[in-house]
């Protein structure tokens, strides 16, 4: 047993600070916590399943200094922080070493994450990055760990109901079999989850990313994520994992989550983009304050350090192509959290985190739509209704050089327009009736519109 996971006797004690563990927020309060996408870092991309506590660090010290101004404030420490012995390149599905406290919740492992000592979990982090004014985040799998069915562990709050009696195997995850789905009818499977907030709460947790949430779409686990959240007395924002989430459940998804998957991870390969605008078509529709599409992590810069996929690398997208994902990723007002390891970004990426023009665009504008989308051409649009500018995205993504892609004043409903491009601050001048330019493959323009009377 020793040699298949650490087990934490005695109670977890953490000092609450400021915690109000009395507070309960109403069902859709918590939209109010990210009124605007929420921007920050994910380990995953650059350092999958291994991340360290001085990576965090370092990745939280160039934010706060190069980022923060801009709007970044998340860190977030993605998947199986509580495994002390997985390996870079993927997941050490063998005998892994998991961390967990006496009621079946996992804890961080201290080979990795060393400030959690004495069983203060992430609370030291978290008081690190906060110190800084950034906010912290964490991702978990939904489910009960199988170690704590199997050890048949209490359920925190719940009157001796026990870890085997909340489960089933059905619909366990494929990829990860850490968890087993929990049955959100037994009594104490609400607890379980009450319990994981209450101890996130106590840590200061600002987000959760939760996986094996959206395919298929687990409605009822949701359920139990979102009450859990919002008697738990912290707000914390939920970011649910990964994509297809389908359609069919927008409804409940927006009512329920700040942000949600629209696909699969998105990796540096011009295919992962083009198959995000397709998807990304259907939900233009559900873009709005509190409750936003996710296209997955900006998989630039230095990634997959000890990444699930490839070896180390600078991203392996053309500059062009770069350009492409930032100004779809911002004009469809997506959250953006950096994959790349920020410490080894070089001048070029960090331009593409700052540009101001573009990021109040990310932040202030409204009324999102494509205005088409067909034979390797998209334009999309937006408005700014404080200072009455209009946004205009057009993008090449065939393979097919100098593709001339335009849109007409009237399809934008103005007469004339003052047009300037965002990436570069560039005048540009218009023909009498449209905005047209000619585009390499895989290339796009951003630009900002003044209309004329």
């Amino acid at each position: 047993m020793k040699n298949l996971f650490s087990l934490t006797i005695g109670v977890v004690l953490i000092s609450l600070g400021s915690v109000a563990q009395t507070t309960t927020f109403n069902k859709s309060e918590f939209k109010q916590w990210a009124q605007t996408p929420p921007m920050g870092w994910n380990s995953w991309d650059c350092y999958g399943s291994t991340v360290e506590e001085h990576e965090v660090k370092a990745n939280a010290d160039y934010m706060a200094k190069n980022l923060k101004a801009s709007g970044w404030e998340y860190i977030v420490v993605d998947i199986r922080w509580f495994v002390e012995n997985d390996k870079a390149g993927g997941y050490n599905q063998k005998d892994p070493r998991y961390v967990m406290d006496q009621y079946g919740r996992y804890l961080p492992a201290l080979n990795r994450f060393p400030s959690a000592k004495d069983g203060q979990g992430f609370k030291p982090l978290a008081d690190y990055i906060h110190k800084k004014g950034l906010k912290f985040g964490i991702h978990i799998m939904r489910g009960v760990p199988k170690k704590a069915v199997q050890e048949k562990l209490p359920i925190k709050g719940a009157n001796g109901v026990t870890a085997d009696q909340i489960f089933t195997t059905d619909l366990q995850c494929e990829w990860l079999k850490d968890n087993y789905t929990i049955l959100a009818d037994k009594p104490g499977a609400q607890e379980y989850y009450n319990s994981l907030f209450e101890l996130y709460a106590q840590w200061g947790i600002d987000f959760i990313k939760i996986d094996d949430l959206s395919r298929p779409y687990h409605e009822a686990e949701i359920n139990l994520i979102r009450n859990a959240i919002d008697k738990c007395g912290r707000k914390i924002v939920l970011s649910t994992s990964p994509g297809e989430t389908p359609i069919s459940a927008a409804a409940h998804v927006t009512t329920h989550a700040n942000m949600w998957r629209m696909v699969d991870d998105v990796w540096d390969t011009w295919p992962h983009i083009t198959h995000l605008m397709e998807v990304a078509q259907k939900w233009y529709p559900y873009i709005a304050p509190g409750t936003w599409p996710d296209c997955d992590m900006i998989p630039l810069g230095r990634i997959s350090l000890r990444g699930e996929r490839g070896k180390d690398r600078m991203s392996r997208l053309t500059k062009d192509e770069q350009y492409t994902l930032m100004t779809f990723f911002n004009i469809f007002k997506s959250p953006l959290f950096f994959g790349g390891d920020l410490p080894s970004n070089d001048a070029f990426v960090l331009s593409l985190l700052t540009n101001k023009e573009v990021l109040k665009m990310h932040r202030e504008s409204t009324d999102v739509k494509q205005i088409f989308q067909k034979d390797g051409k998209v334009a999309i649009t937006s408005r700014n209704k404080k200072d009455g500018s209009i946004y205009l995205a057009l993008f090449n993504i065939s393979n097919i050089d100098a593709e001339k892609v335009s849109v007409s004043f009237a399809d934008l409903g103005i007469k004339a327009a003052e047009i300037t491009d965002m990436w570069t601050g560039m005048k540009i001048a218009p023909t009498s009736n449209e905005v047209s330019v000619s585009l390499k493959a895989h290339a796009s323009v951003l630009y900002k519109l003044k209309s004329k009377k």
